[in-house]
Formats: structure tokens, C-alpha cells, sequence
């Protein structure tokens, strides 16, 4: 293959990679890429997303490089996008070869975002939730929440979801699509209900507003949350009460504290990287009765793993086609002599 065709990755070529590999094991081996990168964390060039916001969203680029491969993603966040029929996120991204500059890979996002974010809370709750955890209320069952429910199945050995929305006909869809898929699925009427005898809460909900989907009487001691939706400016889900008695695990602080729960909390409330956990540089949970909190965002290294990983399968499966999208003159000089060749 000349450098100038580029490996493409369509919607239905992930759709079909992802089920010929199978979800689950996707989701094994997501995590294992994404920890692996993690424990490199200090080789990663490393930037808050860029953000262009607006009142009805955002939409942002998510830049990272390990010095020889630079990878970004596109993605959008529109809540309202969902009342017309649209998706409420949408994401493309790209691998570049550092040492030319040139395209490796360009796929769709979209799925693969989903995969990587349920991936990325399934490997922090491996090492934050209490052991032998096999409960998790997952608040919120849009279009996130079979792909979480399966993450923490596959990588936590899961076996009960209780699953709560203020919308009861998305918790019957999330009930239809994890039929048959291993777990023991329990629709509740509220987030209470959802919360009784769960070791692991994950909220993931989607409207941009500053919201309390738990309160602090709602978590007792010694549980994981995994809070998932709580992802731009102005966009929550914890009561700050949650956070003050909570042990707090991050991506990248610079970023988080702009777009996590702790844009409630100081500038200098402590916080400890989640990669510092996985190196031993920092302890991760010590006690029994200790509350642990995920304050997930999505940062680019997760992509750029979830990327690789894509790349790595395209030999395997042979799901991709190459497109034409650098242009190869002759001479390298002569770049307007190469479209006078197609007159």
C-alpha cells in the first residue's frame, strides 16, 4: 500500500469488527491497551480537550502524541440533538506516523467513543471499586449505558445491573438489548430503589445543566461511583457533599477541573491521577469504608489507545478500505504539475 492510501474505517466496518471479536472481549481489550498506555502516562504530549462552546453544546478536538504516533478525535456533545432523533454525540478521530506527518488510520468514533469510555470506567472501578464487587445501579440507560453494563461484566466480573432513567422507555430498551447477555437486570422505579445493594454506582446521564442525580444521603460507605456524565463546564451530577467525603480519581486535572464534578469543589482540592494509582506512585483504595469516586471525563490517551487497538485488528479482519487522501506528485516539488496529470 503506497503512504498516500489511508486504512478507513466506516460505521459498518466497526459494527461488524466489534462483533465478529465480540463485545466483550472488545471491551477486555480495550482496557488492557488503555491501562497499558496509562502506565506510560509521562511519554504523552498532554492538553485540556480544545472546546467550542455553546449554549445548545460543544464541540471538541482531543490531541495527544507518545512521540511516535499522534493521534486526535473529533467529538460533539448536544443534548437536545436526542428530542430530534439526532445523536447526542458523534466523534471521528485519526492516527498520524510522527517521524512524516502522514495518516495511518482515520475511523469513525462514535461507537469506538462508547467502547473506550465504558472500557475506561470498567478499568478504574478494576482498581477503585471494593473487591469482589458483583452489583453496579447504573442511573441514566441512553445510549451509553448497555456498553457500561457490559464493560463492568466483562473486565469486573459484574453479574447484577439495577438500572434507572427518569424515562422508563429507555430502561426498557437497555433491559431488550442486555437480554440474554449473562447479567441479572433489575428495572427500579427511582435512583433509590436503583442504589440498594449496589457496591458501584455509575451515573451517566446527558443533559447539560448543573443536576443532582445522587444526593449525599443517597451513598453509603465503602461504595465506587463511576460518574460518567458529568463532562463539560456547567454539566454535573453529584452533590457537592458527595465529593467532600469522597476519595477523588482523575484523568488529567487541568482538564477535569474545568469539566468534571470538581468544578464544584477549590482549585487546590486534592485530587489523585488515576495513572499514579496503576504505577504504584499512589494509593488507590485502603479501606473498607472508603467512598471512591471516578471523576471520569474522557481524555485523549483513551482514544488514541482505542485507535491503535482498531489498528492493530484491520489484518485480522480486513475491515477497512483505503482511501486516497494525500497527494503524491511525482517530483515532491511539483505539486501543480500532479493536477495538470488529470486533465
Amino acid at each position: 500500500m503506497t503512504l498516500n492510501l489511508v486504512p478507513f474505517v466506516s460505521v459498518d466496518h466497526m459494527m461488524k469488527l466489534v462483533l465478529r471479536l465480540g463485545v466483550e472481549q472488545v471491551m477486555i481489550d480495550l482496557a488492557a491497551e488503555i491501562e497499558a498506555d496509562f502506565r506510560r502516562w509521562p511519554k504523552f504530549d498532554k492538553t485540556p480537550r480544545i472546546a467550542s462552546h455553546s449554549d445548545v453544546g460543544v464541540i471538541e478536538l482531543m490531541p495527544t502524541s507518545d512521540g511516535e504516533t499522534y493521534g486526535f478525535k473529533y467529538v460533539n456533545g448536544h443534548p437536545a440533538n436526542m428530542k430530534q432523533g439526532l445523536q447526542t454525540v458523534t466523534a471521528f478521530g485519526l492516527l498520524a506516523d510522527v517521524a512524516t506527518g502522514y495518516p495511518l488510520l482515520l475511523s469513525e468514533m462514535t461507537i469506538l467513543t462508547a467502547l473506550r469510555t465504558a472500557a475506561t470506567s470498567a478499568m478504574a472501578a478494576k482498581w477503585l471499586a471494593p473487591e469482589g464487587s458483583t452489583t453496579m445501579a447504573l442511573i441514566g440507560n441512553g445510549a451509553q449505558a448497555e456498553f457500561q453494563a457490559l464493560g463492568f461484566k466483562a473486565v469486573c466480573g459484574i453479574t447484577e445491573v439495577r438500572l434507572y432513567d427518569i424515562d422508563p422507555e429507555a430502561t426498557a430498551k437497555c433491559v431488550r438489548n442486555l437480554a440474554g447477555r449473562g447479567l441479572n437486570v433489575t428495572a427500579c422505579r427511582t435512583a433509590e430503589e436503583a442504589i440498594l445493594g449496589s457496591q458501584i454506582i455509575t451515573t451517566v446521564t446527558a443533559d447539560k445543566q448543573y443536576a443532582t442525580i445522587l444526593t449525599d444521603n443517597m451513598v453509603g460507605a465503602g461504595v465506587h461511583i463511576n460518574g460518567v456524565g458529568g463532562d463539560c463546564p456547567g454539566k454535573t451530577e453529584l452533590h457537592r457533599d458527595i465529593l467532600l467525603r469522597s476519595s477523588i480519581f482523575v484523568e488529567y486535572p487541568p482538564q477535569t477541573r474545568i469539566e468534571g464534578e470538581i468544578q464544584q469543589l477549590a482549585p487546590d482540592h486534592p485530587v489523585t491521577e488515576l495513572w499514579q494509582v496503576m504505577s504504584g506512585e499512589a494509593p488507590g483504595r485502603t479501606r473498607a469504608d472508603q467512598v471512591t469516586l471516578f471523576d471520569s471525563v474522557g481524555f485523549a490517551i483513551e482514544d488514541f489507545s482505542a485507535l491503535r487497538y482498531v489498528r492493530s485488528k484491520l489484518a485480522e479482519t480486513g475491515l477497512c478500505e483505503n482511501l486516497d487522501m494525500i497527494a503524491d506528485p511525482d517530483d515532491p516539488r511539483d505539486l501543480f504539475g500532479m493536477i495538470l496529470r488529470a486533465a
